[in-house]
């Protein structure tokens, strides 16, 4: 159905095999700080008209891959389609972020909450099976979903939110609450990513946005153990090649090691982890052991090329010496960003960054071969 891959490098380093150079792709590389993207925006006159269009969510998603040679392709959506299918109307006004019309705040609204119909979601797989075929094996596809505890904040707040209060509420007050809205939540994403499998995505990512607004306890009741239920009912293969399960906490550095026992094949990094820790402590060795993913600062691509080029030379150094025996899995590295792209980013200057890493990477590889 599909056309044979012709750069599995993104996949080989999210299995800890070696690689000839080490890869890169952005969070929200698809998106506004590309001039072809509000073009397309333009035309399909909404965010959700674009999402929901099966040519348009095509059209955005290979217009990074146009210009520059990244090593994976993401899948364009957003993270709160599956809350929007269960019901609670998902909107974005011009200029703002995502909105519900109908908030999960009490008894009788949760108790209305429901994994929604796939079919609701048809248009993402429709979207995912679009890509694929319009890659047409150039890179692989990355499919997502907002975590379960990511996803619950937006349910409960109606939008995003500086300080979390009312779920933070719910979760001191009601965790009853809470807890039904996460299980539910947790059951959704693993269905909704299992059918972005089946529809064609060769990885799934699950971003854990605001894992890191918890408290040290709290993250591992509401946020972690219903991440762990998500990935324990992915599909760990399809059609006989494996599908990485990639994991995304913003500020999940203090639960580095807890996070490192998750079962999944990589963990990423937001800018305020040192490489080299989380390396000896989670990617090394070990049944449990990660590929990791990140993590340079978005706000580096504000600067001058030359000084691009030394932070991305600064990851890659922090990370250490590259993986290189091909008849072994170890240590292995997937270049991004801490966090999603600004939308106020130079496009030359992503040009600048990926061929830093790819250049910087083999030279790497090359002193030590």
């Amino acid at each position: 159905m599909f056309a044979p891959l012709q750069n599995d490098t993104f996949l080989r380093a999210c299995l800890r095999q070696s690689t000839d150079y080490t890869p890169v792709w952005l969070m929200r590389q698809a998106g506004r700080y590309l001039p072809e993207y509000r073009a397309t925006r333009g035309q399909a006159g909404s965010f959700m008209g674009l999402a929901t269009n099966t040519d348009y969510a095509t059209e955005v998603t290979l217009q990074p891959l146009e210009r520059y040679p990244l090593d994976a392709a993401i899948l364009f959506s957003d993270i709160l389609t599956v809350p929007d299918a269960m019901g609670l109307g998902l909107s974005f006004a011009l200029g703002e972020g995502p909105r519900f019309a109908t908030p999960v705040r009490d008894e009788a609204a949760v108790a209305r909450l429901a994994v929604p119909d796939m079919n609701k979601l048809r248009y993402v797989f429709d979207a995912v099976t679009s890509i694929r075929k319009a890659l047409n094996g150039r890179v692989p596809l990355i499919g997502f979903s907002g975590s379960p505890w990511t996803l619950a904040c937006y349910m409960v707040e109606g939008a995003g939110s500086d300080d979390y209060r009312l779920v933070k509420t719910m979760l001191y007050q009601r965790p009853d609450l809470l807890h039904k809205i996460l299980a539910i939540n947790a059951d959704a994403v693993a269905a909704y990513l299992n059918a972005q499998i089946e529809a064609g995505a060769q990885a799934v990512m699950i971003f854990d946005s605001w894992g890191g607004v918890l408290a040290d306890a709290a993250f591992y009741t509401f946020s972690l153990a219903y991440t762990a239920r998500v990935l324990g009912q992915l599909k760990r293969e399809h059609n006989g090649v494996k599908i990485p399960r990639l994991v995304f906490t913003k500020g999940g550095g203090p639960w580095l090691e807890a996070m490192g026992q998750l079962d999944c094949e990589v963990l990423g990094l937001d800018w305020t982890v040192n490489l080299a820790q989380a390396r000896a402590r989670v990617a090394e060795q070990g049944p449990h052991a990660k590929a990791l993913q990140g993590n340079l600062d978005p706000s580096v691509l504000f600067a001058s090329p030359a000084q691009i080029e030394a932070e991305v030379a600064s990851v890659l150094d922090s990370f250490g010496p590259p993986h290189l025996d091909a008849s072994q899995a170890g240590p292995t590295h997937i270049f991004n960003l801490g966090h999603g792209i600004s939308q106020h980013t130079p496009p030359d200057n992503v040009e600048v960054l990926v061929r830093a890493v790819h250049t910087y990477s083999r030279k790497m590889r090359t002193a030590r071969a």
